[in-house]
Order: C-alpha cells, then structure tokens, then sequence
C-alpha cells in the first residue's frame, strides 16, 4: 500500500527551460542558415588589400511625382522651382548621388519630365527611373 502513495505523490514535472534552449538553438540555426543562403550577384575576384581600403554605397534620394502633380524630395513637398536647388545641395554633400525618380502612372508626363529635367540641371549624373516588375 505504500508503494502506490509514493507513486501518487511523485508525479512528473514539464520542464520548460530545456524547450527554451531548443527554441533559441533552432532559431540561431535557420538564422544562419539563411545568410549562406544569399545569392551574391558578383563575379568573384580576389582582391587586393589595404590599409585605407572603405565600402561605399552611393546614396540614392527618392524623388516622386504624384498622381496630382505634387514632387517630394526624399518623402518632403517642395515646388519644382526649388527642385534644382535641392539637388544642387544633397549633390554638394556627395558627388555620386543617385536619384531615384518615382512616378505615379496616372501623372503628368511633362511633369515628370520637367523633374527629370530639372534634376540634370542641378548637375544629377545619374538618375534612375523607378518601375514594377510586369508579371508573366
């Protein structure tokens, strides 16, 4: 009679730390995992190294015109008569800017093109034109 007390009393307990472990160990997994996964679009080279050596991206401003003709400069309105000299000024900042021109469809085109314009005044090399990807 007495072993079916001890029975009774000893009843087996869930432990939840080692599932925390398990879940953080798996979730460090799949994490790493995944950056190997990225697909490098470069030719692989090797380079040389030195001392001095920094990785610069060139910084891109998103300009948008939009379906009822505003312009926004990096997500601010401004009036196309301040566009040049907008640019003018995030172009002193960094030579090798890129804009990033995005426009709605149902906008003007000679807007679009007057920004477009207004940006190769201002001195803009490179502009980029922003598009959605047609689906097959």
């Amino acid at each position: 009679m007495r072993l079916r007390n001890l029975r009774l009393q000893r009843q087996p307990k869930l432990m939840i730390i080692p599932m925390i472990d398990i879940i953080f160990f798996l979730l460090v997994f799949f994490i790493m995992s995944t950056l190997y996964m990225v697909d490098q679009q470069t030719i692989p080279v090797n380079l040389p190294q030195a001392a001095s050596a920094q990785t610069e991206k060139p910084r891109s401003v998103a300009v948008a015109v939009t379906r009822d003709g505003r312009i926004l400069f990096d997500q601010e309105d401004i009036p196309l008569e301040l566009l040049k000299k907008r640019a003018q000024v995030e172009l002193s900042k960094q030579s090798d800017l890129v804009f990033v021109l995005r426009s709605d469809k149902q906008a003007e085109y000679g807007k679009v093109v007057a920004v477009l314009d207004e940006l190769k005044l201002a001195g803009a090399q490179r502009v980029a034109i922003a598009t959605e990807r047609k689906a097959k």
